[in-house]
C-alpha cells in the first residue's frame, strides 16, 4: 500500500490528471481504505512518503516539509486515531523546544569556534599543507576526506561549509585540470563528509539529538551508532574514488 499509493498518483498525473485534485482524491481514498481495512500503520508510514515526494516534486522546501509533517501528525493524532491529547501535545511542544534549544546552543558555539579558526588562519594553514603535500588526485582526495571528517567532528555543516568552501574552492579550481577532479564531485564528497561528521564524536549534533530523544548518555549513544558508520564510510570511499557513480545524473542535464 505504501508503495502502490504514490506510484498510482504518479501514473495518474503522468497520464494528464490535475495534480492537486489527484493528490486530494488520493488522500481521501487512503483514509477510506484505512477505515475499511483498519491498517495498523499505513497512514503514519506515509509521512516520509509525503515528505520525500513533496520535496522532490517541488511542492515544498525542506523547512516547509517539516511543517507539513507536523500538520500530518496532528491530523492523525487529534482527528483520526484520537490518541493525542492536548496535555500530551503541550508536553511534545515543550520537549521540542528543549531539544531545539540544545542543538542551537551547539550551533552557536560551533559558529564561534569557526570564527576563531578563520580569524587565526588555522584552516587556511591546514588547507595549504594538504595541497602542498601531494599532486596525486587520489592522495589529495584522501587527505581532503580526513580534513573534512576532522572538521566535521567540531563544526556543524553550515559553519564548516562557510569556512572550507572559500578556502578550498579557490585553490582547487586552478588545479582541477591537473588533478582531474570535478568541482561538483568534490562538493558531493564534502557534503557527505560533513554529514558523517554529524554522527561521530565529539561534537556530532545528531549524537546529542539522539541521546536526548532516546534518553541515553552521549557515550552509550556513540557506542550504539559506531557500527552504522561503517556503511557510511564505505559509501564515502565509493563516491570519492568512483565519481561516475554520482556524476551521471548532473551530466545528463549539464
Amino acid at each position: 500500500m505504501v508503495a502502490a499509493w504514490p506510484l498510482a498518483l504518479w501514473g495518474l498525473i503522468q497520464a494528464g490528471a490535475p495534480p492537486q485534485l489527484t493528490v486530494f482524491l488520493g488522500l481521501v481514498a487512503l483514509f477510506v481504505l484505512d477505515k475499511l481495512f483498519s491498517f495498523e500503520a499505513v497512514l503514519p508510514i506515509m509521512m516520509p512518503v509525503l515528505l520525500i515526494g513533496g520535496m522532490t516534486t517541488g511542492l515544498f522546501t525542506p523547512t516547509e516539509g517539516a511543517m507539513a509533517a507536523c500538520v500530518w501528525a496532528m491530523v492523525l493524532g487529534f482527528a483520526w486515531y484520537r490518541t493525542l491529547k492536548f496535555r500530551m501535545f503541550v508536553k511534545v511542544c515543550l520537549d521540542t523546544v528543549k531539544t531545539t534549544a540544545t542543538v542551537l546552543f551547539i550551533v552557536a558555539a560551533a559558529s564561534i569556534f569557526g570564527w576563531m579558526l578563520t580569524a587565526t588562519g588555522v584552516t587556511a594553514g591546514i588547507a595549504e599543507w594538504v595541497l602542498g603535500f601531494t599532486q596525486e588526485a587520489w592522495v589529495f582526495l584522501l587527505l581532503a576526506n580526513l580534513l573534512m571528517l576532522f572538521v566535521g567532528c567540531f563544526l556543524e555543516p553550515t559553519a564548516a561549509i562557510t569556512i572550507l568552501v572559500p578556502i578550498l574552492l579557490p585553490i582547487l579550481l586552478p588545479i582541477t585540470q591537473k588533478l582531474g577532479i570535478d568541482p561538483v564531485h568534490f562538493g558531493l564528497v564534502m557534503v557527505l563528509n560533513l554529514m558523517i561528521g554529524l554522527l561521530h564524536p565529539p561534537m556530532g549534533m545528531v549524537l546529542f539529538v539522539l541521546a536526548r530523544v532516546a534518553k541515553l548518555s552521549v557515550e552509550r549513544t556513540t557506542m550504539a551508532i559506531l557500527p552504522w558508520l561503517v556503511p557510511l564510510l564505505v559509501s564515502l570511499g565509493i563516491i570519492t574514488y568512483f565519481p561516475k557513480a554520482v556524476l551521471w545524473l548532473p551530466k545528463m542535464f549539464y
